[in-house]
């Protein structure tokens, strides 16, 4: 039987570990508390904290060594992250605590597959919980009450919790076959025909699922791809990239681009909106930026063209990562435009940036017999630029298999 694993630090809140243990087998699944406390000893965990901090890659003393609290918190959650990944058994994972366990436990779960159960119960679940949850499926249940001693609204609270992970561990929802592989696709809204185009083109054979470019939506697909619930990805629209550069307000992480580093799968790109940083209303352009070129997408999103200058600093980061990728790859430039509003007499339209972009992923591209970059006399949205994604695609599974 999986386990549900209850997590916290019970040099503050051991009551209240116990408690969801003792629900959770109540409601007849196995439950094990795991301490992450880095102030002393419980002697009632079933997995004491200096077990878990010896998973720790420089040992339990880099965690319980007297550190100063911050410091052995990240520690504890490095070494919490690899003790749940040595676990084969896992039905759900409940952490419950304030910010500090809240940072540390939902930090491992991330590192978790997506669709294993994950649920916290939080003192900062309402609120911007962005940093918390990322692009994984964890879910937050405010605490209303701090976790400070069991009452009555505590008690239903975290007795609601108990019963939600003993419920995802007992019943786990039967794996479907699939009919179809999936794919992971990024869009935006001025690549939306061509994402289109391939979607359709490929709909029957692959389930189609389309993230939106907006940072989030970048690292929940490659989530889905280490999580091994995608068979390939059409990374159109990499303009996550510049908002990462220049400050943008959808960026993506330095990690962009790993997931299809550490994973051989097929993988198609191209550098779909990059001549674009997204920011707020016009007022919030940082001022340094405000003689540039800017289109009022909508009230709440302004858009900034990049220069030639941006461009070459996108096109290198782009291409270091794409060097690094030992799976089938195919990279495709839109020599005529990579937006929707980057063509002939529209605001964004710039030869000389795109001609800097191109310039410098094809000076930067070392060569390999599972690297090939295919440069296409079309826009982004022209049918010509879908088809040749949508064979370029064909050619790289090939390869693969």
């Amino acid at each position: 039987m999986s386990v549900v694993y209850v997590v916290g630090t019970c040099d503050t809140k051991e009551a209240e570990l116990l408690y969801a243990r003792d629900v959770a087998r109540a409601a007849g699944a196995r439950a094990v508390l795991v301490d992450v406390g880095t102030l002393g000893a419980s002697a009632l965990a079933d997995v004491p904290a200096a077990e878990v901090a010896r998973h720790h890659p420089d040992g339990a003393g880099a965690v319980l060594g007297g550190r100063d609290r911050g410091a052995a918190v990240a520690a504890m959650a490095e070494a919490l992250t690899r003790f749940l990944a040595t676990r084969d058994d896992i039905g759900a994972v409940l952490g419950l605590g304030g910010s500090g366990n809240t940072a540390l436990v939902t930090r491992a779960m991330r590192a978790l597959p997506v669709g294993v159960p994950k649920l916290v119960v939080s003192t900062v679940a309402s609120g911007h919980t962005a940093d918390y949850v990322g692009p994984s499926d964890i879910a937050l249940m405010y605490a209303v009450v701090d976790i400070a001693g069991l009452n009555a609204i505590s008690r239903r609270v975290i007795g609601n919790a108990a019963h939600a992970a003993a419920g995802m561990a007992l019943r786990t929802p039967p794996q479907a076959a699939a009919d179809k592989p999936g794919l992971g696709l990024t869009m935006f809204g001025v690549t939306t025909s061509c994402v289109t185009q391939v979607r359709e083109a490929l709909s029957a054979e692959y389930e189609t699922y389309v993230f939106h470019a907006t940072g989030t939506g970048g690292q929940s697909m490659e989530k889905l791809a280490e999580s091994g619930l995608l068979a390939g990805l059409l990374d159109i629209t990499t303009t996550e990239v510049a908002d990462h550069l220049f400050g943008g307000v959808f960026p993506c992480t330095p990690d962009r681009f790993g997931a299809a580093i550490r994973a051989p799968l097929p993988y198609v790109g191209s550098v779909g909106a990059v001549d674009m940083v997204n920011f707020g209303p016009r007022e919030t352009v940082p001022a340094h930026y405000r003689d540039r070129t800017l289109y009022v997408h909508n009230p709440q999103v302004t858009l900034m063209r990049t220069t030639p200058e941006d461009n070459r600093a996108i096109g290198a980061f782009i291409v270091e990562r794409l060097n690094r990728m030992e799976g089938p790859v195919r990279f495709l430039l839109p020599l005529r435009g990579v937006s929707a509003i980057d063509v002939p007499g529209l605001p964004f339209h710039d030869p000389e940036a795109d001609a800097a972009l191109f310039a410098a992923i094809r000076d930067g591209w070392r060569a390999a017999p599972n690297r090939r970059l295919v440069e296409v006399d079309a826009a982004i949205n022209d049918p010509a630029f879908a088809q040749a994604l949508v064979a370029a695609f064909r050619d790289a599974v090939q390869e693969r298999t």
